[in-house]
């Protein structure tokens, strides 16, 4: 039985991660073949670099994650607080699923019902060109915050309500309270939340196109436009330093969040 458990194992990870292993693989080809190994080259690292189309694209999703994450995390994380403290059970209910809509609704609806938002607003008002990289943002805003709000939720249901009520005993004014009490115990959650929305805003397509311009051009959609041609090999290459600068990152957050742990106990 045992042997059979690490055969699944073996297998069910080799699905997951053959895919990256491949793509790792052929981003050190020196040849132009994503078929076979002609050798081992930084050549597509060195052209990665001289593509200023796709070194472009990605600043742009880069720019677009981070404003995206940030502006979510903060509303979310406000959001998360004020669902806790509604007094009444149906409302907090109430709230909860429409919050949860957002992630149930499949993206392609997202993406068209924001768009048609976008063009209505942009002809009441007369604005135009109606989409840029300000409608980009406030749609990858729109789908990242519930993501957010389930991250902190928990942490403030974790929180022994009385430590803020004390903090206020002792002097400290509600917003203190919250500064000094609340937030640092549902950081963790904040965090989590941050590094959720950012992945998401980062790897987000369908509702991307759906809502940028033509002045904007996110990595996922320059990718999808080459895919009509060619994809370049340097592709490979940029892929494989985004997946080893998340996997750093998720291997420091595991660590950070290990010494809390010890530190706790």
């Amino acid at each position: 039985m045992k042997k059979l458990s690490g055969a699944y194992l073996v297998l069910l990870f080799g699905f997951l991660y053959a895919p990256l292993l491949v793509m790792i693989m052929i981003s050190f080809n020196g040849g132009e073949s994503t078929a076979h190994m002609t050798g081992v080259s930084l050549r597509w690292y060195r052209e990665m670099f001289k593509d200023a189309a796709t070194l472009q694209a990605f600043k742009n999703t880069l720019t677009l994650s981070v404003s995206a994450a940030l502006v979510s995390t903060f509303l979310g994380t406000l959001a998360a607080v004020g669902i806790e403290r509604m007094r009444s059970a149906r409302l907090k209910a109430l709230v909860m699923s429409i919050t949860n809509i957002p992630m149930m609704n499949p993206d392609i609806v997202t993406g068209i019902s924001l768009m048609l938002l976008f063009v209505f607003m942009a002809g009441l008002i007369g604005y135009t060109p109606v989409l840029s990289f300000w409608t980009l943002l406030i749609a990858h805003i729109s789908f990242c915050l519930p993501y957010v709000i389930l991250s902190v939720l928990p942490k403030l249901r974790q929180m022994d309500k009385s430590l803020p009520e004390a903090a206020m005993d002792l002097g400290c004014t509600p917003l203190q309270s919250f500064l000094r009490v609340e937030l640092p115990f549902i950081s963790p959650g904040i965090l989590t939340g941050f590094i959720m929305a950012f992945t998401l805003s980062f790897d987000d397509f369908v509702i991307s196109n759906f809502t940028s311009g033509a002045g904007f051009e996110t990595l996922t959609i320059h990718i999808f436009a080459m895919i009509k041609k060619s994809v370049k090999p340097d592709i490979y290459a940029l892929s494989t330093l985004i997946f080893a600068a998340v996997l750093l990152l998720l291997l420091v957050y595991d660590l950070l969040g290990g010494r809390e742990e010890d530190m706790a106990v």
